[in-house]
């Protein structure tokens, strides 16, 4: 006999099976995809640098889009969900003293992550990052676009001056 599972009207808690030490690959998206973060890139990455010096965490690459934002987040030891959840709270308060609209919705309710499972899989998700701007058109070069850690990576020395000519492939959750 096959038993049917019924979804049960509570169930919007997600559970994330995760340890703190992880390191993740996130996207979260904004409310209705309001195209509001790349005119207020800037917000968003002092509110980033705040949290990565008071939880300790590193966010290792990023790339602010108009409709969502990608992280690369090596928690350290704290729960991914409430960086998440603290740092689109700081962003929200702050968007919205600027905006002097407290009633907007900013964000949607959840956020996508991934757990980077190796070396390899962590270079094509930073390549991923790095490359969505031009994914979304937005750019015909990753390193035009100004609110991503492209800029880092390539005066270490990681990416050549033609890194980008070619798509990087991969779904990686929007």
């Amino acid at each position: 006999m096959r038993t049917r599972l019924k979804a049960h009207k509570n169930m919007s808690k997600l559970l994330r099976f995760h340890k703190n030490s992880d390191i993740c690959f996130v996207t979260s998206v904004t409310y209705l995809r309001r195209p509001i973060l790349a005119e207020n890139a800037n917000l968003m990455i002092k509110v980033l640098d705040e949290f990565s010096k008071r939880l300790q965490i590193n966010i290792l690459a990023y790339s602010i889009l108009p409709d969502h934002i990608h992280l690369l987040v090596d928690c350290n030891g704290n729960d991914l969900s409430k960086i998440m959840q603290k740092m689109k709270f700081s962003f929200t308060k702050r968007f919205k003293y600027g905006q002097n609209n407290r009633k907007a919705k900013v964000w949607q309710s959840r956020f996508w992550d991934h757990i980077i499972r190796d070396q390899n899989d962590m270079n094509r998700h930073i390549d991923y990052i790095h490359y969505n701007p031009v994914k979304h058109g937005l750019t015909r070069s990753p390193f035009k676009w100004k609110y991503s850690s492209i800029h880092t990576y390539y005066s270490a020395g990681y990416y050549s001056d033609d890194w980008g000519g070619r798509e990087v492939y991969g779904n990686f959750g929007e």
